[in-house]
């Protein structure tokens, strides 16, 4: 006996607000480039830091669409999951990416120190100014789908934090105007430069979460068990398993004995809205076991 209907996905949802999305990544990647051209023309390691920021941006954009990509591309029979992790693995080599920029940023600066190097602070205010520009730009372009996905509103934090750097250039190029402190150049650097750490850090970290199939973290898989078991006709859960499939899709199965006389379309219903409501699980595999017997039954939605 089975049972479905429809789930919206954060990825169905995004898929509404497609066009700023990839209004935004074309601004962003193209003032990435700017950046990185202008810092190695004048030399500034702020800029190519907050460049290495952007990439962030550029990513976490990047990445938004291709999961609206390939939901909206018809998969292939063998990919019964679909193309989703795809997703996943992109943020992946993103995070060994950043890690990577941040490492450069933070080595270049030890030598900037050691031997200061003459900024023009007027070509960042410049640079990072019309940066700045770009991050508002596309953050009001996300800010509506924000509100109804968690793809979107991902790439629009992106987005946000970003405008921090530029904010942090723009500094860096009145002091070195009104002070000619070189050593401005190269904090600012430093700073953006362990700004991106962490994030870098939290993007694989999460990941490698979804890739090794671990329940995700604000879902406590006993605290699952115990809200299935209080059904009622539900006398005990087992192989029960919570992860998440990409972005926003969350999924569970389970095998779930019940006693005799109980309505198995009645503990289905119960256990799926208990999942959608309380955990944000609406992919739901569920074997329903009677008393005495192995399993004879799977509900799907």
């Amino acid at each position: 006996m089975s049972s479905g209907h429809e789930h919206t996905s954060a990825v169905s949802a995004a898929g509404q607000h497609k066009r700023p999305l990839v209004i935004a990544l074309c601004l962003t990647a193209t003032y990435m480039v700017v950046e990185v051209v202008a810092g190695l023309l004048v030399g500034s390691l702020a800029l190519i830091s907050d460049a290495g920021h952007m990439l962030t941006d550029v990513a976490g954009l990047g990445m938004a669409l291709a999961a609206i990509q390939v939901a909206q591309t018809r998969r292939s029979p063998s990919a019964t999951f679909g193309l989703y992790r795809l997703e996943v693995l992109a943020a992946l080599a993103n995070t060994l990416l950043l890690f990577a920029v941040a490492a450069y940023v933070l080595f270049e600066a030890w030598r900037r120190f050691q031997d200061p190097t003459n900024i023009p602070g007027a070509w960042l205010i410049v640079v990072a100014s019309v940066g700045l520009a770009v991050n508002v730009a596309s953050f009001l372009l996300l800010r509506a789908g924000a509100r109804e996905s968690l793809n979107v509103r991902g790439a629009s934090l992106e987005v946000l934090s970003d405008m921090i750097g530029s904010v942090g250039v723009i500094v860096a190029g009145v002091v070195l105007i009104t002070t000619g402190w070189k050593y401005i150049d190269p904090i600012v650097g430093v700073a953006v430069g362990l700004f991106i750490l962490p994030r870098a850090y939290r993007l694989g970290a999460e990941a490698l979460r979804v890739l090794l199939q671990v329940a995700p973290r604000d879902v406590d898989v006993d605290a699952v068990r115990g809200r299935l078991a209080s059904i009622t006709g539900v006398v005990d859960v087992h192989d029960l398993h919570v992860w998440t499939l990409t972005s926003g899709i969350r999924v569970a199965t389970a095998h779930v004995l019940i006693t005799d006389g109980s309505s198995s379309e009645a503990i289905f219903t119960g256990a799926n809205t208990v999942l959608a409501d309380e955990f944000g699980i609406e992919h739901v595999t569920l074997q329903v076991e009677p008393p005495g017997r192995h399993a004879d039954r799977e509900m799907i939605v």
